[in-house]
């Protein structure tokens, strides 16, 4: 098991060429953003690193955005990246820490809690000098993965309702706060604005440094306690898509707090379904 979840990018640099480590460029960029992760991964990447699509490691037959996929589809999936039990991962992504959390938080989920994230990503190691490569490199593909899958670090919209409703489980929401309160209106059509009645919000964003790292751990604590989650009661995690809600478990893993579950659905589910309710405001 590793004590800590994040990695530094000298850490990063002294481990290029171990030969149980895999890197993974695990960027996603939003419908409404100009850039293509896949094109900004063969102009510079980290050497050695392989392209993780977080768009290809979800489940195809929903409407819903990267939901996650079957355990049969991550073990092919994860066999033909190269990723054995043996493996060391090192997980980063182009925006400094984003979708990275993501594809962490999908590796425990499918069993697999070899797997780190790169603090600051790879505008930081950019940052420092470190060096870069282009073009894309190509697995060595292994077996399938045997999954064990984790259920406890996921929950669907029926646990989500359900724990809103008897008032033992802290429900965060990683969008920003005024697509919480919703003053913003949400990027995806057909989806309300608002927020799950019952939950907090919390900007994952408010959890970063401004050179884009988790803040530290007693800082992290802090802001959790602020919102009374102290280890004692169940923590959920939700955002627009699932993405950033990783975040948060991220931060709650980097504080020393107990794992929490994240809503795959998210608002893109709970904002569109017709037997839900929004609340607008604060909480």
């Amino acid at each position: 098991m590793i004590a800590s979840p994040l990695v530094t990018a000298t850490w990063l640099q002294e481990q290029l060429g171990r030969p149980d480590l895999l890197i993974l460029d695990a960027s996603l960029y939003l419908p409404n953003e100009p850039q293509i992760a896949d094109e900004t991964y063969r102009q510079q990447h980290i050497p050695g690193a392989l392209r993780f699509d977080i768009e290809h490691f979800s489940d195809p037959d929903t409407p819903l955005p990267h939901m996650v996929p079957s355990a049969g589809r991550f073990a092919r999936l994860a066999g033909e990246l190269g990723v054995t039990p043996e493996t060391t991962l090192v997980v980063y992504d182009q925006k400094g820490l984003f979708s990275a959390a993501r594809a962490w938080w999908l590796f425990r989920l499918f069993g697999h809690d070899q797997v780190m994230v790169l603090d600051g990503g790879l505008p930081l190691w950019r940052e420092q000098g470190l060096p870069l490569e282009a073009g894309e490199n190509q697995p060595s593909p292994q077996p399938p993965y045997p999954v064990i899958f984790n259920n406890r670090l996921l929950c669907g919209l029926g646990d989500v309702q359900t724990a809103l409703s008897l008032g033992q489980t802290q429900v965060l929401d990683a969008r920003g706060a005024k697509r919480f309160t919703g003053e913003t209106p949400e990027p995806r059509p057909g989806v309300a604005s608002g927020h799950m009645p019952g939950s907090q919000s919390l900007p994952y964003d408010s959890l970063l440094t401004a050179a884009g790292t988790l803040l530290p751990p007693q800082e992290l604590r802090q802001r959790f306690q602020a919102l009374g989650i102290d280890g004692l009661h169940p923590v959920i995690t939700s955002c627009g898509s699932g993405v950033t809600a990783a975040v948060l478990l991220l931060a709650l893993s980097v504080a020393g707090l107990p794992d929490g579950r994240l809503y795959d659905g998210s608002w893109s589910e709970w904002g569109q379904h017709p037997a839900t309710t929004k609340a607008l405001g604060p909480a």
